[in-house]
């Protein structure tokens, strides 16, 4: 080989050709034996899942509903008119006693004068009747008369006594009637509806005006038919008010409808406050969640059941290996699935991509890095 580069005559440029094709060739054998022996890394997919206990992976119900006073009295006349006055607007603060509406009372004063005159004149035959019976007793005393006839004018004076009465019942009977016409707080409280105005004519009994009376307020939901069954009288709940951030407080269901709203099929649930929120006014919206219902049900996503043969099963991550762990469905509704028994608070189910998945596979969280 050395004999051959001595006996070859290249120029210095061709040396230079000849060491770059050579250098070009060791790189390429270099790459080549290299590539082959790398180290492959290693993927670890991610996972989409739900915690167990959490809003999402559990048995948990959210309503809107509305702040309302436990007591709400809706008042009415108790006597047909025409409403001649309103003294109380929306919002309005009463005390009890306070005149709210009045309506026309002509008519209602005629009936107390008729009334008053017919007292006046039971009052004289009844006078008259007791003359006459004093008379006759006397006579009958002194034999002049028999006693017949001072049983007689007994009678009459008894049965004028019961006019007498008549007439005073319905005189007190029209006094009522003109006190009806004025519409008047029977609790301090907060105007929360106003339905009457000037000029309306009122019928008896319809109700004109609400008030809250002041003291213990309360949360109003609706609950689905489908949903009935999952709540009961006593059971806890958490309530956020939409205006007052990050304020919360706690309740329980008070009174449960025992029937459904024709028009809208569902059941008006009351939800009494242990700690309500000064700041929480009448009207506002809250929110109101139930956890632990009557049953331990956790309700999952359908794309986390991961079936084999006949037995339902789910992927549960722990120290981020998957485990397979059989559970118990008790049926579906649309796209989610509950579980009975198999899991408990805290687990970490697998929700997206379980058929891809091996036992004790390494896989990392959403949000993982």
């Amino acid at each position: 080989m050395k004999n051959f580069l001595e006996n070859m005559h290249l120029t210095k440029k061709q040396w230079y050709y000849l060491g770059a094709v050579l250098g070009i060739c060791l790189i390429y054998f270099a790459f080549t034996h290299f590539k082959g022996s790398e180290v492959p890394q290693k993927t670890i997919p991610y996972v989409r899942t739900v915690t167990v206990g959490t809003q999402t992976g559990s048995n948990y119900d959210v309503y809107p509903g509305e702040v309302r006073g436990r007591y709400e009295s809706n008042l009415a006349f108790q006597v047909t008119g025409k409403i001649v006055r309103r003294q109380a607007n929306l919002g309005d603060t009463v005390k009890a006693g306070d005149v709210l509406m009045e309506i026309d009372p002509r008519d209602v004063n005629e009936s107390v004068n008729s009334a008053r005159a017919a007292v006046s004149a039971a009052s004289a035959n009844f006078l008259l009747a007791s003359d006459n019976a004093q008379r006759y007793r006397t006579l009958y005393t002194q034999g002049a008369v028999s006693k017949a006839t001072l049983d007689q004018y007994n009678t009459q004076l008894e049965a004028q006594q019961a006019a007498l009465n008549q007439a005073k019942a319905q005189y007190q009977a029209a006094l009522n009637q003109l006190n009806y016409t004025r519409l008047t707080s029977d609790h301090d409280g907060v105007v929360s509806s106003v339905t009457g105005e000037v000029g309306q004519v009122a019928a008896a009994g319809t109700p004109v005006i609400t008030v809250v009376q002041s003291g213990e307020k309360e949360v109003h939901i609706y609950i689905p038919e489908n949903k009935l069954a999952s709540i009961h009288p006593g059971q806890s709940a958490v309530i956020d008010f939409w205006a007052l951030q990050n304020i919360t407080a706690e309740g329980q269901i008070r009174e449960i409808a025992p029937m459904a709203d024709p028009a809208t099929r569902t059941y008006e649930v009351k939800v009494s406050i242990n700690n309500m929120p000064p700041q929480a006014k009448l009207g506002m919206t809250a929110k109101v969640s139930f956890t632990g219902g009557t049953s331990d049900i956790v309700t999952l996503p359908k794309s986390a059941i991961y079936q084999t043969e006949n037995t339902p099963q789910v992927w549960i991550v722990k120290d981020n290996h998957v485990t397979l762990v059989p559970v118990e469905i008790a049926g579906y509704e649309n796209n989610s699935v509950k579980i009975t028994n198999g899991l408990q608070k805290g687990d970490i189910v697998v929700t997206g991509g379980t058929t891809k998945l091996s036992a004790n596979q390494e896989v990392r969280l959403e949000g993982e890095e």
